[in-house]
């Protein structure tokens, strides 16, 4: 017996899991039809012989089986089978001792092996589709509602929001073709509410996109009361968003209120921001006390730069210095949530790795790193700014207690920048010595800080006429940053003030190129080419500035008095046009406009913009003198009188005015002393107007002597007859009452008066242009009430002359 225990070698590991996958075919009921010496044994002797002794599972060798004929066959066995799936005997062997896919009976027979059916042929081609069916077209419209939907969210994308609007509209009108034709083929079950839900979703965004808030509100109120839509409680945060442009704030935060509501806890960013909505609507309504329960809770929970910055404006609010100093050092300890810098630097020669950081340095993800740096920095500097005056007794120490804290925390470097905004405050204080005091402690910084401290010394000399001052600070501020525009700017202004224009401009020119919109540098290249004659450049400087600073007062008076300087008054005038549309009470711009209209010779425009710069600044000589002599030319001298009279209170040493006056007076003649004589209410009145118009019937009939004289020398007397007649006729009968004042203008002394000299020529001699722009003021009311005044004098003109 034991020669046919065969033992593994001892060299071998025992194998736990040995002999489970052995299979014995003498359990094989299946194989015993198919197996000849099992046959023979039956229908032999063999088949009462005793059976074969089992063999091992582990055995590596397959006993032989004798057979009725004497010949030795193997039984298969174990160790001992076939290879699956292989031929024996023509018959197909299954491929595992299960059966297998496309193992069947039918491969006893003979059958070849094919699982996958391929002896079966090719496939039925498939049925046609059937256009004109009801599922195809519901499918089709289904597939075009899909299209329209994002077709309008694409041009809301780009800009153009009444595309996007008519897109959505059409989107909700085939979709409810869509839910009718639904109903009518299939159960109301299998109508595609995700696609209703979207259509209507798309549709009230597109109408808020388009300022339509209540039509948006409509929609999303058919949303919100459908529940079949699942989570349609989240769009009441849309609709508090709509009331909150609306200025509806009771109603937008009821709506805020009810969604945070019907959001579950688990979504805690999505509840602090609805949180962060209500706060600020709080802040809107002024109920600062709850916006700080709001505000507090966020910082609890979730801490951000927005609801920490919010939070000091709601302490600001209510006065509260302690909790403003708390909540601005929760705001610097806010983390920032970006990567150091020093991931974009190189740390070796490798190609490779510095080509990815070249790659990844301005690459998008890093611009949104700077830019919520960017936003950090101006969050805490502008609170710093506005609690530093009230946490202390005075601002300095305030502004000394949050540049301590900010030292101590991750913004290290703006603690600097506090330190020269406390300067500029110093400034605005009108302190220029505690000013230069705290940015001179910057001298010794790092270049940058150097640099801006150096920069604002500069401004600062510069501005008190210390020149020398000022230029030796702007070459320490560009030494210390060569790229720094403004310390650029300033060394110009301090070349410039020397006479030396040239350099000047190549200072100007240096700053342009490191910043091309520094509009401060653009403006003095501007001065320095007008002041080297350069005109022309000087022009393209200031239109460029022009469409930086469309609204900018000084641009356009700097490009009108160019087109002046180029002889091009028509352009001039138009620019002092713009100029005052922006200024509209600069008396200097509208006394500009008028003397440009004077030299065109057009008298009433120059006066209606003379009069004009008079109402806002009645105290310019030149304007008053002008005006003075426009109504002694126009023959209104006691018009003139009150002019040379307020000439002479603001310069009263002026001899010229007092004898102006006395020449009005003069001209004025019989004519002023009834009108005065009338105001005053005198019984004279009377006696002078008789003898008034004695007096201007003789001067009439004098004229028309002369006249008819004159007449006579040409023609014969029947001609000179019929003129004299005429004209008689024109004096004595009624005429107009523009013709009877043009008869007293007439009669007016008009010889042996004194100071002809102050004519209207000599006046307009010396005038000199104005030194810059200041403001302007309508100009019709002036207008119409000059004319109701010369009105009123003819009227008084007719009372006093009977007919």
């Amino acid at each position: 017996m034991m020669e046919n225990v065969h033992l593994a070698p001892e060299t071998d590991e025992d194998d736990l899991y040995s002999g489970y996958n052995d299979y014995n075919p003498t359990y094989d009921t299946e194989e015993l039809e198919n197996d000849t010496a099992f046959q023979q044994a039956v229908k032999t002797s063999h088949g009462r012989r005793p059976p074969i002794t089992a063999k091992i599972p582990s055995t590596a060798v397959a006993r032989p089986v004798a057979t009725g004929c004497g010949s030795k066959t193997s039984l298969a066995s174990s160790m001992g089978r076939p290879m699956t799936g292989a031929i024996q005997d023509g018959v197909t062997r299954p491929m595992t001792a299960v059966r297998a896919a496309g193992f069947t009976k039918a491969a006893l027979r003979g059958s070849a092996f094919d699982p996958l059916g391929q002896s079966r042929g090719p496939a039925p081609p498939l049925e046609a589709r059937n256009e004109d069916s009801p599922e195809e077209k519901i499918r089709q419209l289904e597939k075009k509602v899909n299209e329209l939907v994002e077709e309008s969210c694409i041009a809301n994308s780009c800009g153009d929001l009444k595309l996007a609007l008519e897109k959505a509209k059409d989107a909700g009108r085939k979709e409810r073709v869509l839910v009718r034709q639904r109903e009518q083929v299939t159960s109301p079950e299998n109508i595609n509410l995700d696609l209703t839900y979207s259509v209507l979703f798309n549709l009230a965004s597109q109408y808020s996109a388009n300022e339509m808030y209540p039509e948006a509100l409509n929609t999303y109120q058919v949303i919100v009361k459908n529940k079949m839509f699942s989570n349609a409680g989240r769009l009441k945060v849309n609709m508090g968003n709509i009331y909150l442009k609306q200025r509806n704030y009771s109603k937008a935060i009821k709506f805020y209120r009810m969604a945070l509501d019907q959001i579950p806890s688990v979504h805690k960013e999505m509840r602090i921001k609805i949180m962060q909505n209500i706060g600020v609507t709080f802040i809107q309504t002024g109920q600062y006390s709850d916006a700080i329960n709001s505000f507090e809770h966020i910082m609890r929970m979730a801490p951000n730069l927005k609801a920490g910055f919010n939070l000091i404006l709601s302490y600001f609010a209510v006065g509260d210095r302690e909790k403003m100093k708390k909540a601005f050092q929760k705001l610097i300890a806010v983390p920032l949530e970006t990567d150091e810098d020093g991931k974009y630097i190189s740390p070796n020669d490798d190609p490779h790795t510095n080509l990815v950081i070249e790659a990844i340095k301005n690459d998008h993800l890093r611009q949104m790193e700077r830019e919520r740096k960017a936003m950090a920095e101006k969050y805490i500097m502008t609170a710093a700014k506005l609690i530093a005056p009230v946490i202390e007794t005075s601002f300095a120490v305030g502004y000394d207690w949050c540049v301590e804290v900010v030292k101590a925390s991750q913004y290290v470097e703006l603690a600097n920048d506090l330190e020269i905004n406390k300067a500029i405050m110093y400034l605005r204080q009108k302190d220029f010595n505690q000013a230069v005091e705290t940015l001179k402690m910057f001298e010794k910084k790092d270049s940058s800080v150097k640099s801006a401290a150096a920069t604002n010394l500069s401004f600062l000399y510069y501005l008190e006429n210390e020149f020398s001052q000022a230029s030796s600070y702007a070459d320490l501020a560009v030494n210390s940053d060569r790229y720094n525009p403004s310390a650029l700017t300033n060394k110009g202004n301090t070349v410039f003030a020397n006479g030396d224009y040239e350099k000047a401009a190549e200072f100007y020119k240096e700053a342009l190129r490191n910043d091309s919109s520094c509009t401060e540098a653009l403006y003095n290249i501007g001065l320095t080419y007008k002041k080297l004659n350069r005109l022309d450049e000087a022009l393209d400087c200031f239109l460029k500035l022009h469409a930086i600073l469309r609204n900018s007062a000084q641009v356009l008076y700097q490009i009108a008095n160019i087109y002046e300087l180029m002889e091009d008054p028509s352009q001039a005038m138009e620019w002092l046009m713009q100029l005052i549309s922006v200024v509209p009470t600069d008396s200097r711009a509208l006394s500009k406009l008028g003397g440009l209209y004077d030299s065109e010779g057009d008298k009433s425009q120059a006066f209606q913009y003379y009069y004009e710069s008079y109402r806002y600044f009645p105290s310019n000589i030149e304007v008053i003198e002008w005006l003075g002599a426009y109504y002694i030319d126009t023959q209104f001298c006691e018009k003139a009188i009150q002019y040379f009279e307020r000439a002479s209170l603001i310069q009263p040493t002026q001899v010229k005015w007092q004898l102006m006056v006395a020449s009005c007076f003069r001209r004025s003649g019989l004519r002023f002393l009834v009108r005065l004589c009338t105001d005053i209410g005198l019984k004279e009145v009377q006696e002078y107007a008789t003898k008034l118009k004695r007096l201007e019937k003789m001067k009439e009939i004098r004229e028309q002597r002369t006249k008819s004289g004159r007449d006579g020398s040409g023609g014969p007397r029947g001609r000179r007859d019929g003129s004299a007649g005429s004209d008689g006729g024109q004096n004595c009968g009624a005429g107009s009452r523009g013709e009877r004042l043009s008869a007293q203008l007439r009669a007016l002394p008009r010889t042996e008066e004194p100071y002809d000299s102050s004519s209207n020529k000599e006046l307009d001699a010396s005038y000199v242009d104005p030194l810059g722009p200041q403001i302007e003021r309508p100009r019709t009311a002036a207008r119409k009430r000059v004319d109701e005044d010369d009105f009123a004098d003819e009227e008084l003109g007719d009372d006093l002359l009977p007919e």
